[in-house]
């Protein structure tokens, strides 16, 4: 297939993989599955231990920490032996009889794939809508329940984003639905309760490409929201959720480049915004009757050194979430200005976040805290009492684990410009060894999405086999601060990719990792990430794990007929503009191929992926084949049954995991 934009032609000759339908399409990554077996089939024994030596770990009659909402405690909980998530609540007090609303190892029976996406209960308590995706494309399927008579109502909405709002009439529900062939979430509509979906009046079209729409409910449950939103640009419209039939009025127009977000209390609306250039954000507040821009007035400026990310709003106090240096921050000031603190953190690579806060009321902040040695813990701090209260501590079910044999350190590599590049790290005290170890430098750097050094009990089994496990908080996140995100996109694209070589051979100079033992894996975007580096440098990688990649850059971001293409081009910009075009496919991974050496590599997909489809890995490995000059280890394992996310189920994504490090300690020479 020849590919010709701006006078430049590209050959594709693996163009074909897309076809999800054609038999000879499934044979071929049938083939490679059966390629990925017959190469890993000695480690499958190891698999299998590693497989149970992960789920041993996890409390399988487990249950969240009970949140009460509008009346009701509500708690998720598993049971032994099960996959899947038991949903239930009970009336005003703990001791009152559970009433089990949702049950989802009975409604995942008969599928390959099952996911609940969401539950939105009525204002009386009575009805529960929810919605599932039985394919793993995100198109969720609405339905509502009758939590009094547990009756299921037999309509069905299709194709929607999952997620529902109810108006305070306890009828009329609204709903985002999606667009079958780009899967963008482009119409809002309004369906009432008992009436025929086609019935169902459009409230709203966002008729931008570039943008996607949702529906909620703000936290006082007096606004029904419609959001509209593009890498750089939102837009609000409200209505009274006691007027259903009402019109949605716009909050504040679009304007390019200007992000805010909503919250609503008493008679103000209080905005996250970036407004007057404020890149990391400040807090403006206005008045419910003038909603508009021009109205808005600060209540916290803008700081050059930390970053706004979200805030909640009580009835005595605001807590706002902060990011400073890259740390999580969480600010509590009190409503009559006499109290403005943060709530102390002592760890230099932890994460703090706030948790589920439903009441208004409450004199209670919940929020959850770990690190990359502490495992979750959900916290209930008291305002008045300033008393802190540890709800639940994430269960590790292994008797030789114990905080104290983990290390964790955040060090600082010099990228090529210049620039101070952070890196989290954990290993074992008992493997560490002076001349490096084996290590799994892990980066997405993508979209301003943050990833915080965070616990995770799978992630043992490979720390108590000596492996190190790093964190590169490369640019095109926002772990340093909204600069931090946009020195890595567009244009400036090349500076992630930089900043994780860079980063990866601070590693190997400073004899954190041994050379020879440096492993590489990112994901989806981050996916890509190992695409490139694996082109620019794969004399530093022993192995790679790419899962979902978005390798086929240039090819995807010109076909706006997949989902999420015109979404991103305030991402990567758009190619059919010349020079975004020539800067994509300069480091567009399949592009990029060449014949050379290039490290073990394990790519990972879905074939219902709706994010990164699944012919982008597909045509990489095919094309890497035919070009690389080594006998390294090439495979390509797809997940027939599923999308973006892997697996459903709580156990079965553990395979996936089971392989990959199968993969990463079989190169190590690691047997057991």
């Amino acid at each position: 297939m020849e590919l010709e934009v701006h006078n430049d032609v590209r050959i594709d000759d693996y163009y074909w993989l897309n076809e999800r339908d054609n038999p000879e399409v499934i044979d071929y990554l049938n083939a490679e599955n059966s390629y990925t077996k017959k190469v890993m089939e000695h480690t499958e024994p190891f698999q299998e231990k590693l497989f149970q030596e992960m789920k041993s770990r996890i409390k399988e009659d487990d249950e969240s920490v009970p949140y009460k909402l509008n009346g009701y405690w509500y708690i998720t909980r598993y049971e032994t032996g099960k996959d899947y998530p038991i949903y239930t609540r009970k009336k005003e007090t703990l001791e009152a009889e559970e009433e089990v609303l949702f049950d989802c190892n009975d409604m995942a029976k008969g599928h390959s794939y099952f996911k609940l996406g969401s539950i939105s209960v009525s204002p009386d308590n009575k009805l529960a809508a929810f919605s599932v995706d039985l394919v793993s494309r995100r198109q969720y399927i609405i339905q509502v329940k009758n939590l009094e008579t547990q009756e299921i109502y037999s309509t069905k909405i299709l194709n929607t984003t999952g997620s529902v709002t109810w108006a305070n009439d306890n009828k009329t529900l609204f709903y985002a639905r999606k667009d079958e062939q780009t899967l963008r979430s482009h119409k809002i509509f309004k369906h009432l309760l008992h009436s025929k979906v086609e019935n169902d009046k459009e409230v709203f079209h966002e008729k931008d490409e570039t943008y996607n729409t949702y529906v909620y409910k703000t936290k006082s449950r007096k606004y029904i929201v419609i959001g509209s939103s593009s890498t750089l640009t939102t837009e609000y419209r409200i209505l009274d959720a006691d007027n259903p039939e009402g019109d949605f009025k716009i909050f504040s127009k679009r304007t390019r480049k200007l992000e805010y977000a909503i919250a609503h209390f008493e008679d103000h609306f209080y905005i996250i915004t970036n407004k007057d250039k404020a890149d990391n954000f400040k807090v403006m507040k206005t008045t419910t009757d003038k909603t508009d821009k021009q109205f808005w007035q600060d209540v916290i400026p803008h700081r050059e050194e930390v970053l706004i990310e979200d805030i909640d709003i009580f009835k005595d106090y605001l807590v706002v979430s902060e990011r400073e240096q890259g740390l999580n921050n969480l600010r509590i000031i009190s409503w009559n200005g006499e109290e403005d603190y943060h709530l102390p953190f002592s760890s230099e690579t932890y994460t703090a976040y706030v948790g589920n806060n439903p009441d208004f009321n409450s004199d209670v902040l919940r929020y959850s805290y770990n690190s990359l040695t502490t495992p979750s813990s959900v916290i209930d701090y008291n305002f008045k009492t300033k008393t802190k209260v540890v709800k639940k501590e994430q269960a590790v079910l292994d008797p030789t684990f114990e905080k104290a044999n983990y290390e964790s350190h955040r060090i600082w590599a010099t990228a090529r410009d210049g620039v101070k590049i952070p890196i989290s790290l954990v290993y074992h005290k008992k493997f560490k060894k002076a001349e490096g170890n084996p290590l799994l430098l892990y980066a997405y750097g993508s979209y301003g999405s943050t990833i915080d050094p965070y616990f995770s009990s799978i992630r043992l089994s490979l720390l108590d086999r000596g492996f190190v496990y790093a964190i590169a908080h490369v640019r095109g996140g926002e772990y340093l601060g909204r600069e931090w995100y946009e020195t890595g996109k567009l244009l400036k694209k090349k500076n992630t990719f930089y900043d994780y070589i860079d980063c990866s051979k601070f590693l190997l100079d400073e004899k954190i990792a041994a050379k020879g033992h440096l492993y590489a894996y990112g994901g989806s975007a981050g996916g890509l990430l190992m695409g490139v580096v694996m082109n620019m440098n794969p004399e530093l990688y022993q192995g790679i794990i790419a899962a979902v990649p978005f390798v086929d850059v240039v090819t995807t971001m010109l076909d706006d007929s997949i989902p999420l293409t015109t979404g991103e081009y305030d991402e990567w910009g758009n190619p059919n503009k010349k020079t975004y075009y020539r800067y994509m496919k300069s480091y567009s991974p399949y592009d990029n191929v060449k014949s050379q050496d290039y490290p073990n590599v394990l790519v990972t997909t879905g074939l219902h992926d709706s994010q990164v489809q699944y012919w982008e890995p597909a045509k990489w490995v095919a094309k890497l084949r035919d070009l690389k000059t080594d006998e390294n280890i090439l495979l390509l394992y797809t997940d027939m049954d599923s999308g973006h996310g892997g697996a459903s189920g709580r156990f079965e994504s553990l395979k996936e995991v089971a392989l990959e490090y199968a993969f990463l300690l079989d190169l190590e020479g690691i047997k057991e």
